[in-house]
């Protein structure tokens, strides 16, 4: 239990804190701005800059593809069109359950505007317990909790990729716009760390999903909210860097070591939001920005990662979306503008992906029921000695 009267004692001090890192916090924007503003005035310099160096650096940088000073206002959605999202939730593996096994619930959402037809919003629970599925990625070093994170993954976007490709037709010349939304990054950095083999087996079957869309010429999009990215205020570190050349290895190395910040950390913390919550108004969005992330390298070409910032109605939210949308301007303005009609339609979230979440989210009544389900398929099979440890049983039911 907590005690809230101890705890009220150490509030001052935070509010404190709080406040003195707001008044820092407002300097460092102020010179970011600045920074931008000499950015805009050297973008091609940068650039080159960022070519010749960018294997020399510290940091990643995304590259604009646009002028940095671009803000385009977001059209209306297409009055006929379909939105696709899908999200997952997990039941863990427990050594004090009834058995060691683990669920996986995708939840589906299609929803349909201007056309007649009833929305879906279910959830596909999945069951794991072979061998394979609970123990196969230890060879690799990887505990079964993790992998199981990244089983997930996996199944949201092949049931993204069937959920549009097949339930509903693919698209031709006289269809209905479609629009695949994921709710997350697309750039999956938790893989940068994993041996090949394993990354593979994660990596290869959501780029086949994501093939899928686009021969079916499905556009996807995820979204991302609260975005804690640096990869486009980190080009204002090359406008910053004191140095001749932004060399990291032969300049800031020291600094690395020795965890101080370097010299064109000025405005370290600050995230890319923060700055483009200056820059856009509402209903508008940045610069198109190519991701330069390790990760990136083992995707295919066309399915490497863009991305822009898009100002809605609460929040400066990141867009991301493969090369391939990139590369088609008209299908680009009309996926953001239903991205944009979907946050309006969430009051500040997409209310797509919000329903893909309630979908999948596996409450405690939900778990208390599975296990219940599987207890008694357990006994019907003949075994007899099945229960919780005495650790689990005691915390369900403590004695105050």
């Amino acid at each position: 239990m907590l005690d809230i009267t101890k705890l009220a004692g150490q509030m001052p001090a935070l509010g404190q804190h709080f406040r003195q890192e707001a008044t820092a916090g407002h300097q460092r924007l102020e010179r970011a701005k600045e920074l931008f503003f000499q950015a805009q005035q050297r973008q091609s310099y940068l650039l080159n800059t960022l070519t010749e160096w960018g294997d020399r650096l510290f940091f990643a940088v995304a590259r604009p593809l646009e002028p940095l000073d671009t803000r385009v206002n977001i059209g209306e959605a297409p009055v006929n069109h379909s939105v696709f999202a899908t999200d997952g939730s997990q039941i863990a593996p427990s050594h004090h359950e009834i058995a060691y096994c683990y669920l996986l619930n995708i939840g589906r959402v299609m929803l349909h505007y201007g056309q007649n037809l009833h929305p879906l919003l279910d959830s596909v629970p999945e069951v794991y317990y072979r061998p394979e599925d609970l123990y196969a990625s230890r060879r690799w070093g990887i505990r079964t909790e993790e992998w199981l994170g990244h089983r997930r993954t996996v199944l949201e976007a092949e049931r993204l990729a069937a959920l549009a490709c097949r339930w509903v037709s693919p698209p031709g010349p006289h269809s209905d716009p479609n629009l695949a939304m994921v709710d997350g990054s697309l750039i999956y950095w938790f893989l940068e760390n994993l041996p090949q083999e394993a990354r593979n087996q994660i990596l290869e079957p959501i780029l086949a999903a994501w093939e899928t869309l686009r021969q079916a010429r499905i556009p996807l999009m995820s979204y991302i909210s609260a975005p804690r990215s640096v990869e486009s205020i980190n080009l204002l570190r090359l406008q910053a860097c004191p140095h001749e050349s932004p060399n990291c290895v032969s300049h800031c190395e020291g600094c690395q070591a020795e965890e101080r910040k370097t010299p064109c950390q000025i405005f370290d913390p600050l995230r890319d939001s923060n700055l483009w919550k200056e820059f856009l108004s509402p209903g508008q969005r940045g610069p198109i920005w190519h991701s330069n992330a390790r990760i990136l390298e083992a995707y295919a070409p066309e399915q490497r990662v863009c991305f822009c910032y898009v100002q809605g109605s609460s929040e400066v939210a990141r867009v991301e979306f493969p090369v391939w949308l990139a590369e088609d301007s008209e299908l680009l303005d009309q996926s953001l503008a239903i991205v944009l009609s979907q946050i309006e339609k969430g009051f500040g979230y997409p209310v797509a992906l919000a329903e893909a979440h309630n979908q999948a989210v596996v409450r405690g009544g939900d778990r208390r029921r599975f296990f219940a389900l599987l207890e008694q398929q357990l006994v019907r099979t003949g075994l007899r000695s099945i229960g919780t440890s005495y650790k689990e049983a005691r915390k369900r039911n403590t004695v105050v």
